[in-house]
Order: structure tokens, then C-alpha cells, then sequence
């Protein structure tokens, strides 16, 4: 069958280990069923799997795409939840310390067929595209999780998401603005800062800009380089939910402020299937339409490769087929 797969570890360069060709049919074992993919979007993750992080040498050549929407062998439109814990586990499948993600253990999204458990195919509603639906189920869902999970906050309140044009930001700029908060965003760039603002930010900043008044709740993915800022920007007993740190670890906590102010910071990964299914539904009936940078269609992947490697594109990137 078609695929798009690693080759190899490649920590060097990365592209040069990216293949657009053929891959055996998998088999579907019991209580697992085939997905015909329509559409898959890329994450970060795709790019560390290409350098090697995480697996081992001989779990290659591994193909790629932890995201996709497609449809059963009896026609049923269906979203994959990329998470696959152990079948004995019971409760928050994030906390499950067995889990792994698609593209880890287990072959990837971006092929003719996926295959995956019964309980990680969830059905597609009706007012929710393929293009939609696919790119829900890591940034969007980390989003959701950190938003209406995490942080405790309520319509009213003002959130501040560090970052404008990446996925989980992006995100959360329109979960945030659907679900009726003040959304606050930095960016580095004007352009940036206007696409959060078009997505629903009710005001932007340069990065590390002095904000007119301290947030409910600030949200980092980014970390060293944003940090500091996001610690003098959260008011005493304000929340910190952080997913991420692209640009490397915080070099201070701050541990001083942290306490004396009683700000909670709180970790999030990914999220529940349970979640995965309240997000679809949240962005059907709000009529959200997730920001899709750039969309190509699966043969041309290595393209969509290289503009998330070179930071060419703001919002998520989907492959169709």
C-alpha cells in the first residue's frame, strides 16, 4: 500500500530519511479494525520520530502520522484516537504508564490504511470535515485538555497563550475566544499576531510586551525563551498549564514568585478519548473550523515536511487522499 515513512534515524537530517513509496498491507488482528485514511495531519512529533527520538533502530522503517479521519470497511466516517494503552488499564489514558502513540509502537496514519484498536475509532459528526476532524486529535486535543481540563477557568476570564501560529496555539485561541474568555495572545511576528487575532484573540503583544493587567491563566508550550514572562504575567493565584518547551527547558522557576503568589503550574500531555469526543462535539456545535495552514495531498508530503521544519506555515498541515 501507499505510505509516508521514516526510513531510518536520521538526528542529522532528518528529511533525508522521509520516503513516499510502498509499504506491505497490515493485518488486522483481533479487536483492532483497518481505517481507510482520507485526511492526516502533521505534528512535530513526525519530525522527532525522523530523527530518531524515541524509537529504536530496529523499529524501522516506521511510517508516519499519528492523526487521521477516514472510514470502515462499512463506510462508517470515523476520527482516530492516537493513544493506545494497555487493554488492562482503567481510568485517565494519559496517566497509563504502558500508552505509547501511534508511530511509537505501533505503524502510522499517513498510508492507504491505518489499523488500530476498536475503542480509538471515534464516529465523525456530520457538521465536522475529514480535513477538520484530522487535525483534532493531538494539537487540538492537548488544547482542549489544557483549557477545560487544566486551568479552571470560566467564560469571563482572561487567558494568555504564549505563541501565536502553532498548532496547540492556535487552538487555543479559537477554543478560547468559542467558549466566551478574553483571549490574550504574544507573537513574534505582526503576522502572527494578526492571524491570532483574525482566529479570535481579543488582543496581541510582541513577545515579552508588558500587558496592560495579569491573566487568569497563562498557556506555554514554548519555555525558556517565554517563561520569565509568563510568570510576571499570571496574577497571584493564577494558573500555568504547560504542554511544552520547543525552545528548551525554563533555566529559573522562579520559585520565589511561584509561592508567594501562589500560582499553580500544571503539566498536560495529549488527552482522554472521552475528551477526544467532547472536543468534536464542542467544535460541531460551536461551527469551529480549525486553522489548516496549508493542505496537500499525500504524495506531495515532503513539501509539508519541510515548511513545518523551516517554521514556513502557521496552523496545522493536512495531508488528503
Amino acid at each position: 500500500m501507499f505510505a509516508v515513512y521514516a526510513s531510518e534515524p536520521n538526528p542529522a537530517d532528518p528529511l533525508a530519511a522521509l520516503v513516499v513509496g510502498e509499504r506491505p498491507d497490515p493485518e488486522v488482528p483481533a479487536g483492532w479494525v483497518a481505517v481507510r485514511t482520507t485526511a492526516a495531519s502533521l505534528n512535530m512529533h513526525d519530525l522527532w520520530t525522523l530523527r530518531g527520538v524515541g524509537l529504536k533502530p530496529d523499529q524501522y522503517p516506521m511510517i508516519l502520522g499519528g492523526d487521521a479521519a477516514g472510514t470502515l470497511s462499512d463506510g462508517t466516517d470515523v476520527v482516530v484516537y492516537p493513544v493506545i494503552g494497555d487493554p488492562t488499564w482503567s481510568g485517565d489514558e494519559t496517566l497509563d504508564p504502558r500508552r505509547t502513540l501511534l508511530t511509537e509502537r505501533y505503524q502510522g496514519t499517513f498510508a492507504d490504511t491505518v489499523i488500530v484498536p476498536e475503542r480509538n475509532v471515534i464516529p465523525l459528526p456530520p457538521g465536522v470535515s475529514p480535513q477538520a476532524a484530522s487535525v483534532l486529535g493531538t494539537a487540538w486535543l492537548t488544547a482542549y485538555r489544557m483549557l477545560f481540563t487544566k486551568s479552571g477557568l470560566r467564560p469571563g476570564q482572561t487567558m494568555l497563550v504564549q505563541g501565536a501560529a502553532g498548532g496547540v496555539s492556535t487552538a487555543l485561541i479559537q477554543l478560547g475566544a468559542a467558549a466566551g474568555l478574553q483571549v490574550w495572545v504574544t507573537g513574534r511576528t505582526a503576522e502572527k499576531r494578526a492571524l491570532a487575532e483574525r482566529l479570535g484573540a481579543h488582543a496581541t503583544f510582541e513577545a515579552g510586551a508588558r500587558l496592560p493587567g495579569k491573566v487568569d491563566a497563562v498557556f506555554e508550550s514554548v519555555g525558556e525563551a517565554t517563561w520569565a514572562h509568563t510568570m510576571r504575567s499570571v496574577r497571584p493565584g493564577g494558573a500555568v498549564i504547560c504542554c511544552g518547551a520547543t525552545s528548551g527547558a525554563a533555566p529559573s522557576a522562579d520559585l520565589q514568585r511561584l509561592f508567594f503568589l501562589q500560582i499553580r503550574v500544571e503539566g498536560s500531555t495529549m488527552g482522554t478519548r472521552q475528551e477526544l469526543v467532547d472536543l468534536l462535539a464542542f467544535v460541531d456545535r460551536a461551527g469551529i473550523s480549525p486553522e489548516i495552514g496549508l493542505e496537500l495531498p499525500m504524495d506531495k508530503a515532503p513539501e509539508g515536511f519541510r515548511a513545518m521544519n523551516e517554521g514556513d506555515v502557521a496552523g496545522k498541515i493536512v495531508f488528503t487522499r
